[in-house]
């Protein structure tokens, strides 16, 4: 079934399966008509010989400089191709298709002045799966993605590098395969095709997207724990959370009542302590928080989706072309900065629990390391290092991008938003925090296997909701009983938080919220 855009209802889990599922992308009948109302209005303008940024006039600090009718055409192919400065590793095609059908849902809504055949070419290209090849580095979040846009639109006039079917080739090769045509620009076109936040949204918004996903990952990761450290289940009572107010933590409570219930191992009293250390007591507050910070970039990101970002913007029944700054990333990068910072906090707690399961001192009675032959086999020992390596790394990226404006175009972008460096640094926390993650799971399950070992009834005593984690892990990962390399098992534990069999394994026995 086809995603239907019409620049107004756009939704999170439409893009994603776009962009990892290569879903069908359709234009509503009332976008197409929107669109060819906005282009007549232009091609109105240009006739007039009105002076409209970016239409007669130059770009930047050349918006003073008139263009010619004649020149407008030539205005708009050196507009993409100048603007090609993007460089380091190219980003994911997810990322790429992402940015290509927010990019045309914009465009769909009839504000910027495009040709219907060029929005359709590159929603062709999309459906096609003609995916330009741009690089992850040289947006400053304002005008928009300038840069990465650019080489988007590239790709559209048949210029530059795409990948098609797994392969790179030049994109006139993958227009020649498919039958499609690449795009003479128009007036206004170049501006409106490279003019906003849709990469970085694009990036972000897969970010955010598996942060939902893996906030319930922690909460599954942290049961399990619980359950090998004999947790107090006491604490997660809704009367305790409903007096504080915040619904993630309200959330998050109601997910460790559900993923312990049943549970013999943690229990509402303990006999030998009477509190859990933070990283166990305090888990509804510190996730729950992350998850409040979680919902609010999902309440933005949506917005941004079916926002028009590029200028100038085009008002046909107002007969107004309006220059302003809808391009410019600040909403999107506070936003996920606050989402890496959310994402972060998930796995610097992980990690703290992930000590606690290893280190004798703290581990309620279990082997050093989590290993029966202390001395002669390290464990678990360098598993929580690279854990805390991680997380010591997310401190760099946590850093927020959006403080760090640097102005551009002889300072007639005086304050720019630094918004892709926001998407870009919530990703590799995201990639830091899910291997954290899985090394939490990874430990909890040892534990909870030594413990029935020590003939304490680990596994039997174990809820069904963690029972039904334990067992999906043990299906293909078995119990360390010697030192083996751990990088590999490591790699399963990351593998299976990154594409959610964990948490589909659990949810075919509970719902989690």
């Amino acid at each position: 079934m086809a995603v239907i855009i019409n620049g107004r209802d756009l939704t999170i889990d439409e893009v994603i399966r776009v962009c990892r599922q290569n879903e069908k992308v359709e234009l509503a009948p009332e976008a197409i008509e929107a669109v060819k109302k906005a282009r007549a209005y232009i091609e109105k303008k240009v006739e007039e010989k009105a002076v409209v940024y970016g239409l007669t006039t130059g770009f930047g600090k050349f918006a003073n400089v008139a263009i010619s009718t004649e020149e407008t055409a030539q205005l708009q192919k050196n507009l993409i191709i100048s603007h090609t400065c993007s460089l380091g590793n190219a980003y994911e095609t997810k990322y790429v298709r992402a940015a290509m059908l927010l990019r045309a849902n914009s465009l769909s809504r009839g504000n910027s002045g495009i040709r219907l055949e060029t929005l359709q070419t590159l929603i062709d290209m999309l459906n096609e799966g003609i995916h330009p090849i741009v690089p992850e580095k040289g947006s400053v979040g304002a005008s928009g993605d300038l840069a990465p846009l650019s080489c988007i639109a590239l790709g559209l006039i048949g210029l530059g590098r795409v990948e098609y079917k797994g392969e790179i080739m030049e994109a006139q090769e993958a227009f020649d395969k498919t039958g499609l045509k690449p795009v003479q620009l128009a007036s206004k076109e170049g501006l409106a095709l490279n003019n906003g936040t849709q990469m970085l949204t694009a990036v972000g918004l897969n970010t955010l997207y598996d942060a939902m996903n893996l906030a319930k990952i922690a909460d599954i990761a942290g049961a399990m724990t619980g359950e090998a450290l004999h947790a107090i289940c006491k604490a997660y009572d809704p009367k305790t959370h409903e007096l504080r107010g915040h619904q993630g933590q309200i959330t998050v409570a109601e997910n460790m009542r559900t993923l312990l219930e049943g549970s013999k191992n943690a229990l509402p009293l303990q006999p030998n302590k009477v509190q859990d250390p933070y990283s166990q007591r305090c888990l509804p507050q510190i996730h729950g928080a992350s998850r409040d910070a979680i919902n609010y970039v999902y309440e933005a990101v949506s917005r941004e989706i079916n926002a028009v970002t590029d200028n100038p913007i085009v008002f046909p029944d107002h007969d107004e072309v309006i220059s302003g700054g809808n391009f410019h990333g600040q909403p999107m990068a506070l936003a996920f900065d606050f989402l890496k910072i959310a994402i972060s906090e998930l796995a610097s707690v992980s990690e703290r629990r992930t000590e606690r399961l290893v280190n004798p001192a703290l581990n309620e009675g279990l082997p050093a390391f989590l290993t029966k032959n202390g001395g002669v086999c390290s464990g678990y020992m360098i598993a929580q290092y690279a854990s805390a390596s991680m997380v010591s790394e997310n401190k760099v990226y946590d850093h927020p991008s959006c403080v760090d404006s640097i102005p551009t175009s002889a300072n007639q972008e005086d304050h720019v938003s630094m918004g892709a460096t926001s998407a870009r640094t919530a990703a590799m926390v995201l990639d830091n925090a899910q291997k954290v993650i899985g090394i939490e799971l990874s430990a909890a399950a040892q534990a909870i296997w030594l413990r029935q070992e020590m003939g304490e009834g680990g596994i039997d005593n174990l809820a069904p909701a963690t029972k039904a984690a334990y067992d999906f892990i043990r299906e293909t990962i078995p119990p360390v009983e010697e030192d083996i390399i751990m990088h590999d098992q490591l790699v399963q534990f990351d593998e299976m938080v990154k594409n959610n069999s964990i948490l589909e394994a659990v949810e075919k026995v509970v719902t989690l919220k």
